[in-house]
C-alpha cells in the first residue's frame, strides 16, 4: 500500500469523527475563548490597577481553583449518563438523571461554601506578603457567594452537552462574560459614577455575571421547545434514589480527580508566593496566557466525552476509540498553534497584562515550560475526557494521585527549592505531572471495555 492510499484510508476513517467533533466542539470552543477574553481582561484591568491587586488576585484565585474545578468535575459526571440515554431516546429517565444531578450539585456546592468560608479566617497562614492580604480578603468573600450559582449552572450546561446541545449554553456564558467585563470596567476603576473598588469590584462583577448566567439557562430549560421532552421529570415530583446513586457514582471520582489535579496548581501558586510578589504576579500572567491552550483543548475534550458517551449507549467500542483518536489529532494541531502564538508573541502578550518591567522579565522565563505544557495538557485532556465518556471513571482517582501528588508535588519542591529554579521550576513540575497523567490515562482508556449501558 503506497503513502497516498494510506492517507486516503486514514482520512476516510476519521473524516466523519472530525466533522462531528468540530460540530460539538466549536460552540464550546467559542465559549472557552470568551472565558479566555474575560480572564485576559480581568488580569489586564487588575494588573493596570496595581501589582498588589494582581498578586492578591493570583493568590485568591489559586485558593478557589480547587473548589471551582472540583465542582466543575462534579457536574461533568452528568454528561456521560445523559449522553448514553440520549442515544437511546429515553427522555423521561434523562430528565430524572438531570434533576438528580442538580440536587447533588446544589448540596455539594453548599458544603464547599461552608468549608471555604471557614478557610477565610486562616488566609494569613499561607505565607503570603502582608501587603496583599487586606486586598485579598474582600475579594475572597465576593467569590465565596458564587459557588452555588456556578455549580447549578454547570449542572444545566453538562446536561445540555449530554443532549448534544453545546450551542445553547454558549450564549449564556458569552452573555455573562460581557456582563462581567462591563462590571469590571465600572467597578474596578469607578467609571460612570460607580464606586472605585479595585479588586473587590472585579469580584462583585463576577458574582453578578454568574448569577445572571444561572437565571438565563434556567429560563431556557423552562421554555425552550428542544427541552420540552425532559421537563416533566426534570422539574416534576418523583423519587430519585436510584438516579442520585448513579449520578454520584459517576461524578465523585471526576470531582476528586479534578480537585487533586488542580491542587498541584494551587500549591504552585502558593510556592511562587514564597519568592515574592513579582514572581507570584508573573505566575498569574503566565497562567492566564496558558488558558489560551487549556480552554481550547478542553473544548474538544468535552466533544470527545459526548461522542464516547453516545457510542457507549450503543455498545460501539470501535466508534469510541476512533472518536478519541480523532480528538487527539485535533488537539495536537491546536497545541501547535497555541505554542506558536505563545512563542512568537510572548513579549507583547505579557506586556498587555502589566506595565511592570520586573513582572514582564520574570514571566518571560516561563515560555519554554509553557510550550511543553501545551502538548502534554492536550494529550491528557483528550484521554481523561474519553474515560469520563465511558462512565468508568474510578481509574481517574489513582491517575490523579500518582501524577499530581506522588510525582508532581515532590518534583515541584525539587525543582523550585532543591535546584533553586524558583517559580520557573514550579512550571516545569507541571510538565512532568502532565506527562505522567497523559501516559497513564492513555493506557487506561486503551484497556477499557465498552459495553452497552442502556
Amino acid at each position: 500500500m503506497n503513502m497516498e492510499t494510506r492517507k486516503k484510508g486514514f482520512w476516510r476513517r476519521y473524516r466523519d469523527e472530525y466533522v462531528e467533533l468540530m460540530r460539538l466542539g466549536f460552540p464550546v470552543l467559542l465559549t472557552q475563548l470568551g472565558v479566555i477574553v474575560m480572564s485576559f481582561t480581568d488580569t489586564m484591568m487588575v494588573g493596570a490597577y496595581g501589582v498588589e491587586q494582581l498578586a492578591a488576585s493570583a493568590f485568591v484565585n489559586s485558593v478557589f481553583l480547587i473548589p471551582l474545578v472540583m465542582l466543575s468535575g462534579l457536574a461533568a459526571g452528568i454528561t456521560p449518563l445523559v449522553g448514553a440515554l440520549f442515544s437511546t431516546r429515553e427522555h423521561a429517565e434523562t430528565g430524572r438523571v438531570a434533576r438528580a444531578g442538580l440536587q447533588i450539585n446544589a448540596l455539594v456546592s453548599s458544603v464547599f461554601t461552608l468549608v471555604m468560608g471557614g478557610l477565610y479566617f486562616f488566609l494569613d497562614c499561607f505565607g503570603q506578603s502582608d501587603e496583599i492580604l487586606p486586598v485579598a480578603r474582600p475579594y475572597f468573600l465576593t467569590l465565596l457567594t458564587t459557588l452555588i450559582p456556578m455549580s447549578l449552572f454547570n449542572a444545566f450546561t453538562q446536561t445540555s452537552n449530554g443532549l448534544t446541545d453545546t450551542r445553547a449554553p454558549m450564549y449564556f456564558i458569552l452573555g455573562a462574560i460581557v456582563l462581567n467585563i462591563v462590571g469590571n470596567w465600572l467597578l474596578i476603576f469607578g467609571h460612570c459614577g460607580f464606586p472605585e473598588l479595585g479588586l473587590t469590584g472585579a469580584g462583585i462583577a463576577t458574582a453578578v455575571a454568574r448569577l445572571a448566567g444561572l437565571v438565563g439557562i434556567y429560563v431556557m430549560y423552562r421554555r425552550a421547545r428542544r427541552y420540552a421532552p425532559y421537563r416533566a421529570t426534570l422539574f416534576g415530583p418523583g423519587h430519585l434514589g436510584r438516579q442520585r446513586v448513579k449520578v454520584w457514582v459517576t461524578s465523585y471520582p471526576v470531582m476528586i480527580q479534578t480537585g487533586v489535579e488542580c491542587s498541584l496548581w494551587s500549591v504552585g501558586a502558593v510556592a511562587c508566593g514564597w519568592f515574592g510578589k513579582i514572581q507570584l504576579a508573573a505566575f498569574q500572567v503566565v497562567n492566564t496566557i496558558g488558558q489560551l491552550g487549556f480552554m481550547t483543548y478542553m473544548s474538544f475534550g468535552v466533544a470527545v466525552s459526548i461522542r464516547v458517551a453516545n457510542y457507549c449507549g450503543l455498545g460501539d467500542e470501535r466508534g469510541a476509540g476512533d472518536t478519541t483518536r480523532a480528538g487527539l489529532h485535533l488537539n495536537m494541531v491546536l497545541a501547535t498553534l497555541a505554542s506558536l502564538v505563545m512563542t512568537l508573541l510572548a513579549h507583547p502578550l505579557i506586556g498587555a497584562f502589566t506595565p511592570d518591567s520586573a513582572v514582564i522579565s520574570a514571566a518571560e522565563m516561563f515560555i519554554v515550560p509553557l510550550v511543553l505544557y501545551q502538548y502534554l495538557d492536550a494529550a491528557q485532556l483528550t484521554f481523561i475526557n474519553a474515560i469520563r465518556g465511558t462512565s468508568q471513571v474510578k481509574p481517574l482517582l489513582w491517575i490523579a494521585l500518582v501524577s499530581y501528588v506522588a510525582v508532581g508535588i515532590p518534583v515541584m519542591m525539587l525543582f523550585a527549592l532543591g535546584l533553586d529554579w524558583e517559580s520557573v521550576g514550579v512550571y516545569y513540575s507541571f510538565d512532568i505531572a502532565l506527562l505522567c497523567a497523559a501516559v497513564l490515562a492513555g493506557l487506561v482508556f486503551r484497556n477499557l471495555k465498552i459495553e452497552n449501558r442502556k
